[in-house]
Parts: structure tokens; C-alpha cells; sequence
């Protein structure tokens, strides 16, 4: 019943997000139909070339307002005392460790990028969050109102009209999908974030601790080795909040990473089961962990298979490249399916990944879940 109500919840974030995607795309055709009739008479080659070039003019717009919005976090939260963590557009992602920046990559289902900062101080349990939330929709807001001046002094110009417009629409659709608040079956937007922040300090004080997290992370320190005070898991009611819910999800994260299986197990089957704001990808990447700790433990093959729904298989295949995925894949295919060639592609796999990925430490911490699940199999071999 709850998680029904909570994909409910998720599902009107999606629809209106895709209401914004076709309204904009009907605002682009109509500007691509206007530059065909202005250019008069076209056969069907030079018609499809056009629409060819004009799309390339879309893409490159849309990425360009993409790099804006995340650069929009940054600078803003630059201006208002935070320091410089990671920064994503797309899968590609630089990453500020030990005092220098690396390359690396990092695919999230239902993001385009993401820009994360180390936090400034609290102060008297307060900090600034708005301008950091919210910088991104401003930047792409400020580009828009200055692309669509520009269409004017260009009009005669179609190429430079129609990138120009392009920039105006895809900023505003851009700011509108993260600057009103809504939760999407997979992420929470940053309009979300910075009023579920605004109005309540326990809310600002998760935020927080997700961002020491990162800066522990970045300076090489484990989940599991981090000040315990930082992962009490909230109440029931508490975890109703979606930026609250990300602790009860680390706290799962750092039972697992310490190897306490049955207690993380019960707690993450807890948190499944109420009415809360964990976010999409959390729950599925908890359902993850769930599948591992039971191959490990019991392999009931009747509980994978209720946890492997559709849904989750959807997720997992989507998520293919994150090392945790890849891990619980690996274990399933030595532990369950006991096919050593599918397990044997999966550790491939997941060394390639590991090349790449930004975060060491959770590639620590997965290829020791990794050996566990080989010492399991080797165990029953020899008993």
C-alpha cells in the first residue's frame, strides 16, 4: 500500500515532466516548420538535410543549457561559501581528490549531470542552500531571457535565430523541470530540495551530512569508518521527508559496507515498507543490497525472485555500469543461477568499470562483498 502510494507520488513528477518535454518539442517543431516555409521551395533531400542540421542545433543547445545548469551550482555555491566536490555532465565527471581533479566516468539513471560541493559550516544549525539548490535554474533562466534578445538582432540570420531560440526554449524547459518542485520515480529536483530544506532544520541538517559524506569520501575515508552520529537512522515519520530519507539510506549503506548483513537486511526491508521520501534509485539500489545479503545468507529462491520484479530488473539493467549492480549481478550468477561464465563477465566487467569509476572507496568495498560471495560458493564446494 505505501509503496504504491509513493510510486503514485513519483508518477506525477513523471507526468508533468513529460508534459514540459512534449511542449517544448512542439515549440521546436513549429520553429523548424517556420524555417522551412521561409526558405521556400525544398525537394524531400534538401527538406532532410535542413531538418538534419536543425537537429544538431538541438542537441547542441540542449547540452549547452545542460553544462549551464550545473555550472549554475557550482558558481553559486561558490558565492555562498561551499567548495568544489565533483562535477557530471553526463556520464563524464571530474572529481576533486586528494587536492587534485580526475577524470573519470559515472552514469545515473534520471540525471543529465550533477554537480556536488563540500558544505560550509552550520551555524547555529543553519546554513545558506537556496542560491545552491537553486543556481542552476537561475543560470539557465538568465542564458534564456539573453538568447531570446539576441533572436531579435539576428532574425534575418535563420542559423543564428534558430540556436538562439533553441538556447531560450530548452533553458526555460530546463529550469521549469528543476525549478518546480517535484519528485520523479527516480530523483528529487532542485526545487524539491531547496523547499523541503527551507522548512525543516532536521531536513538541512541531512543535507549536510550527504555533503561531509562526500568531502570523507574524497578524502579516502570508507562509509563505515565515518563519525557514527552522522548515520542514526531517522523515525518513521521523519523518513516521510525526502532529503531526511537519505540518512536512513546511508546508515543501510554503512551496515552493509561493515558487513552487519542481518541488521542491514531488517532495517532496509523496514524502510521499504513504510510510507517515505526515499528516493527511486535509493530504493532500488537498497533492493540491490537485499538480493546480495540474501544470496549470501539463505538464497531462497522464492525471496530473489519477489525482489527481482520488473521493475528492479528494469532498474538494474538500466544501472548496468554501477558497481554495486554489477556486484549483486556477479553474486547472483555464482550463488543462484551458479553459471561461472555469466559470473566471470560480470567480475570483467566490474574491473572495467572500476577503472573509470570516481569513487575508490566503494570499489573497495564491492570487491570485498565480491570475495564474500566467492568464499560462500568455495565453502559449499568443499563441504
Amino acid at each position: 500500500m505505501n509503496h504504491q502510494k509513493k510510486k503514485k507520488k513519483g508518477t506525477w513528477g513523471s507526468l508533468l515532466v513529460l508534459v514540459l518535454c512534449i511542449a517544448i518539442g512542439i515549440l521546436c517543431g513549429i520553429l523548424l516548420g517556420n524555417s522551412l516555409d521561409a526558405l521556400g521551395d525544398l525537394n524531400f533531400g534538401q527538406i532532410l538535410l535542413y531538418t538534419l542540421l536543425f537537429l544538431a542545433e538541438l542537441l547542441v543547445a540542449d547540452l549547452l543549457q545542460l553544462i549551464l545548469h550545473e555550472a549554475g551550482h557550482l558558481v553559486f555555491g561558490l558565492m555562498t561559501g561551499y567548495g568544489f566536490f565533483s562535477f557530471r555532465i553526463m556520464s563524464f565527471m571530474w572529481v576533486k581528490e586528494s587536492g587534485k581533479i580526475r577524470f573519470c566516468r559515472l552514469s545515473i539513471a534520471g540525471t543529465g549531470g550533477q554537480c556536488l560541493m563540500t558544505p560550509p559550516d552550520l551555524v547555529d544549525g543553519n546554513m545558506p542552500v537556496v542560491l545552491y539548490n537553486l543556481g542552476g535554474v537561475i543560470l539557465n533562466l538568465i542564458v534564456s531571457a539573453i538568447a531570446f534578445s539576441l533572436t531579435f538582432a539576428v532574425s534575418n540570420i535563420r542559423p543564428l535565430f534558430e540556436i538562439f531560440m533553441l538556447i531560450a526554449l530548452l533553458g526555460v524547459g530546463i529550469a521549469l523541470s528543476n525549478g518546480i518542485p517535484l519528485r520523479t520515480a527516480t530523483v528529487d529536483n532542485d526545487g524539491y530540495n531547496a523547499f523541503s530544506l527551507r522548512r525543516d532544520k532536521k531536513a538541512l541538517y541531512a543535507f549536510w551530512v550527504q555533503m561531509k559524506v562526500n568531502e570523507q569520501v574524497a578524502s579516502g575515508v570508507r562509509i563505515k569508518d565515518m563519525p557514527s552520529e552522522w548515520f542514526e537512522i531517522p523515525s518513521d515519520e521523519e523518513m516521510k521527508n525526502s532529503m531526511i530519507a537519505v540518512l536512513g539510506v546511508f546508515a543501510c549503506n554503512r551496515m552493509v559496507d561493515a558487513h552487519e548483513f542481518e541488521e542491514g537486511a531488517e532495517k532496509m526491508k523496514h524502510l521499504l515498507e513504510i510510507d517515505s521520501g526515499i528516493a527511486g534509485i535509493h530504493r532500488n539500489l537498497m533492493i540491490c543490497d537485499l538480493i546480495y545479503i540474501e544470496l549470501i545468507s539463505e538464497n531462497r529462491k522464492d525471496v530473489l525472485e519477489g525482489f527481482l520484479t520488473d521493475e528492479q530488473k528494469k532498474f538494474m539493467k538500466t544501472m548496468k555500469s554501477f558497481p554495486s549492480v554489477i556486484r549483486t549481478e556477479y553474486a547472483y550468477a555464482l550463488l543462484c543461477e551458479r553459471d561461472q561464465a555469466k559470473a566471470d563477465a560480470s567480475k570483467a566487467l566490474f574491473e572495467k568499470c572500476a577503472k573509470t569509476y570516481p569513487y575508490p572507496n566503494d570499489i573497495a568495498s564491492d570487491r570485498e562483498l565480491m570475495e564474500l560471495a566467492e568464499s560462500k560458493i568455495e565453502k559449499e564446494e568443499q563441504s
